[in-house]
């Protein structure tokens, strides 16, 4: 049985809500404040004074591992996440039978509520410094980890779907 709890689909009117809802500040995590210690690199100097671009994050269309919100054991629960309860009673409602998202449509790989998506839906520095501690200097490397870990658990290490992810946010950024 899912880890998660199922409850009653959240109204369009209450993702809205949830989409224009002014966040709270959180204080940064211990881990957070480890990574915040860390020198900030826009790039990485290889031998030779060779510089490697750091990834810049994109979603990647026909993708959608982040709407697979049931992950299992290896993510964090909701409750770990959010400090509000609608939040949690929120994500909750959002979790099909399948832990896919009701607003997923699997047949066009796309949101069907997206303009409208809640906040945690969205790939922001703003929301990633509010829900996990990330410094906003550190939202490019942190988003693209995230989701190189999402797409691995959801298609797998071989997957079309990391390769695309891979190959666009590694391109440089003139080429964009």
């Amino acid at each position: 049985m899912s880890h998660l709890m199922m409850v009653a689909p959240a109204s369009l009117p209450a993702l809205r809500l949830a989409a224009k809802r002014p966040r709270r500040q959180r204080p940064p995590s211990k881990t957070a404040n480890k990574a915040q210690n860390q020198k900030p690199s826009e790039t990485t100097v290889l031998g030779f004074g060779t510089k490697k671009k750091d990834p810049v994050w994109q979603c990647v269309q026909n993708c959608g591992a982040c709407c697979k919100l049931d992950k299992g054991p290896a993510f964090p629960y909701p409750e770990e996440i959010f400090e509000d309860p609608s939040d949690v009673e929120l994500y909750k409602s959002l979790i099909g039978p399948d832990g896919w998202c009701i607003h997923y449509e699997k047949s066009t790989r796309k949101c069907s509520i997206y303009a409208d998506r809640p906040y945690f839906c969205r790939v922001e520095p703003g929301i990633f410094e509010e829900l996990y501690g990330i410094d906003k200097k550190k939202f490019q490397k942190e988003a693209c980890s995230s989701c190189v870990d999402t797409i691995k658990a959801v298609y797998g290490l071989q997957s079309k779907e990391l390769d695309n992810f891979n190959h666009a946010i590694w391109r440089s950024k003139s080429s964009q």
